[in-house]
């Protein structure tokens, strides 16, 4: 089929034709509707304030605008006419790859500036000469300082993520950034949510925007089905299992989020053991490490990606089917960035939250955000106040024989019904003692295992 039928809509926007050929070749066939509202007006060189969710294409909706204006004017190759400032280090990659995408049939040079790694290769890229920069603000911040950038000559910025900045921190270092553009350039400024400090942002810097938006600031993606699992914390990491056990076919693929490092770490160790592939990415994860996570995760190496909030804000899969919040997120606009992981780009999706009693008021606030009550799931084995046997949580768990969660099974069984041992540890009841006339015990041996332990209630 001819491009021009294929791609008719984006040709609709106004987009070049090289552009054009570069998203056909990436499989585009329609715009979303933040490229569709975003695009025809920063190609009309409009500064851009744009609310939307994750997932709903606004990479593309200002990097188009971005290549395409630059393809038509007279430059300096040499120097940033381009800067895109976002949270992440994911996220950066991540944008400068679609940036090579989209302008595959263009001349124009590009680089990805961020911490975590040796800085020498991207100043040796500066030095070659980049025109569109995607940059983290601490290591740009870095590089200026030793004065390897100069963003004078600067007329598009993107300020991405900005409520992510903002959670992040990074609100001190962005103005910093700002500082040092041009007063005349055009800003392209996106955000998830529009909290107060961040609307004040918008104010300074944007010049009679252009405002566009797909959702409410408050809207979950509409193809997510949401579902709460009551469950204690402790049986968490069960539930978890069986939910994966379960669903083989209908789950090739999830992402768990944990609001800890430390919890990440945790329940990819549980689900090694249980031989389930598994792999987290975190901030004390090298930048190799992270990147090699994801992408055994996108290409379905490691079935399991654990993430925390902010290491998972760069997360961009298209076919994602499930989401699972292994722990519930204490901040409500934190839930709403989590499942829209899934359910991306007309895709539907799965969004499951494991809720401990300690959570429920994180759900309340939730549900009060999105404006919708959550359905429960009530059927499942792990039910609040579910006592699950130690023996048998053993064995998925430690690959030491069935013999030996057996044996270990019989000895708290002894300890619960042989009073002899139901004070272990501790003084001995009158009723307990042997009477004159018994026969007397015969001298204990060696301590046996396990006689100190004291039975679970």
């Amino acid at each position: 089929m001819p491009t021009f039928v294929v791609l008719e809509h984006f040709i609709e926007l106004g987009i070049a034709q090289p552009i054009i050929d570069a998203l056909s070749a990436q499989g585009y066939t329609t715009p979303t509707p933040i490229q569709a509202q975003a695009i025809p007006a920063a190609l009309a060189h409009n500064d851009i304030l744009g609310t939307a969710q994750t997932g709903t294409g606004k990479t593309a909706a200002f990097s188009i605008p971005i290549i395409q204006n630059l393809m038509s004017s007279t430059r300096d190759r040499r120097t940033i006419k381009a800067l895109i400032l976002t949270p992440t280090r994911e996220l950066a990659l991540q944008i400068d790859e679609s940036i090579a995408a989209y302008s595959s049939n263009v001349k124009i040079s590009h680089a990805v500036i961020f911490g975590g790694v040796s800085q020498n290769p991207q100043v040796d890229a500066i030095k070659r000469g980049v025109e569109i920069m995607t940059a983290t603000p601490g290591r740009l911040l870095d590089l200026m300082q030793q004065g390897f950038i100069d963003l004078r000559n600067v007329e598009f910025f993107v300020l991405d993520e900005a409520d992510r900045m903002l959670d992040m921190g990074f609100i001190h270092d962005v103005k910093k950034v700002i500082a040092k553009l041009p007063t005349k350039r055009q800003t392209l400024f996106f955000s998830a949510t529009m909290p107060a400090e961040v609307v004040k942002l918008s104010q300074n810097i944007l010049i009679d925007p252009v405002r566009v938006s797909v959702a409410p600031v408050s809207t979950t993606a509409e193809k997510v089905t949401q579902q709460l699992f009551y469950v204690d914390q402790k049986n968490k990491r069960f539930l978890l299992r069986h939910l994966l056990d379960s669903s083989a076919v209908e789950i090739p693929s999830v992402l768990v989020f944990t609001r800890t490092k430390h919890g990440a770490d945790k329940v990819v160790k549980d689900l090694v053991k249980l031989n389930i592939t598994a792999q987290a990415i975190h901030g004390n994860k090298s930048q190799n490490a992270r990147q090699t996570a994801l992408s055994n995760f996108k290409n379905r190496t490691t079935r399991v990606l654990v993430a925390t909030d902010i290491a998972a804000r760069g997360i961009d899969i298209d076919e994602l089917t499930h989401v699972i919040n292994y722990e519930v997120p204490n901040i409500p606009e934190t839930y709403v960035h989590r499942i829209g992981r899934t359910g991306r780009a007309g895709n539907s999706g799965v969004a499951w939250s494991f809720v401990d009693r300690e959570e429920v008021p994180y759900i309340k606030d939730i549900q009060k955000l999105i404006k919708q009550e959550i359905p429960v799931e009530t059927s499942h084995p792990y039910l609040p106040g579910t006592h699950v046997a130690e023996a048998n949580d053993a064995k998925p768990f430690y690959n030491d024989g069935n013999n030996g969660n057996q044996r270990v099974a019989r000895k708290k069984a002894n300890l619960k019904n042989n009073s002899g041992f139901s004070n272990a540890g501790g003084g001995s009841d009158r009723r307990d003692q042997p009477s004159n006339d018994a026969p007397k015990p015969k001298p204990a041996g060696p301590p046996k295992p396990f006689t100190r332990f004291k039975p679970r209630d």
